[in-house]
């Protein structure tokens, strides 16, 4: 058999793990077999196993790319002129856009955190990344002078990261959720607790300064 292409190696390596997703979210950790997701990706069991052994491996791989995706969006936030505009196109991109079944799938992998622990040590290093990312982004703004400096950073990013779990839940949990209705509310508590520096009037004050 030919070696694929590195680029067909990724592209193949990706379909797994969104048919991983789609199971994960609809049969639960437990009930979804290696089987049925060849099959939701439309691979053989030998093709499947050249890129994950196991479940936990396939979390792993979810995980993987999570922060990889994570790290680009907090990147561009964090050069944007408006940061809270782009902080709120991020806000609609995890708890609009993207799939329900995803949202199911985090807590999927968050409950068999409390069982398993393999997945335990994935969740809790991700749980460390994404808190970890979100105390740097804050801290390279209070750096820059863009939000209050007298702000408590960890304590900041401990505030967003339990929003987040909750819209996360909310809308895994309730078919009826519609999380488009309070995103306007959301980012203004948020813009309250991160109380942005109002840039023209301190360049307008500093020009007055003798």
């Amino acid at each position: 058999m030919p070696r694929l292409k590195p680029d067909t190696q990724r592209a193949r390596r990706e379909h797994i793990l969104d048919a991983a997703e789609r199971c994960f979210a609809r049969s639960g950790f437990h009930a979804t077999t290696m089987q049925h997701i060849c099959r939701e990706a439309g691979v053989s069991p030998g093709a499947f196993y050249v890129y994950f052994d196991s479940k936990e491996a396939l979390i792993a791989g979810i995980s993987e790319r999570s922060r990889a995706e994570l790290t680009e969006r907090l990147m561009e936030l964090a050069s944007a002129p408006d940061f809270l505009e782009a902080l709120r196109v991020l806000g609609e991109r995890y708890f609009i856009d993207e799939p329900a079944h995803k949202r199911l799938m985090c807590v999927e992998i968050g409950v068999e955190a409390t069982r398993n622990r393999r997945v335990g040590e994935i969740f809790k290093g991700t749980d460390t990344f994404v808190s970890d990312s979100f105390v740097s982004l804050f801290q390279r703004l209070k750096h820059e002078g863009r939000i209050d400096p007298e702000l408590d950073v960890p304590t900041l990013a401990k505030v967003f990261l339990i929003v987040g779990d909750g819209m996360f839940w909310r809308r895994a949990v309730d078919p009826e959720f519609d999380p488009k209705s309070v995103m306007p509310a959301i980012a203004a508590v948020l813009a309250g607790l991160m109380r942005p520096v109002q840039r023209a009037a301190n360049a307008m004050i500093e020009e007055k300064a003798p």
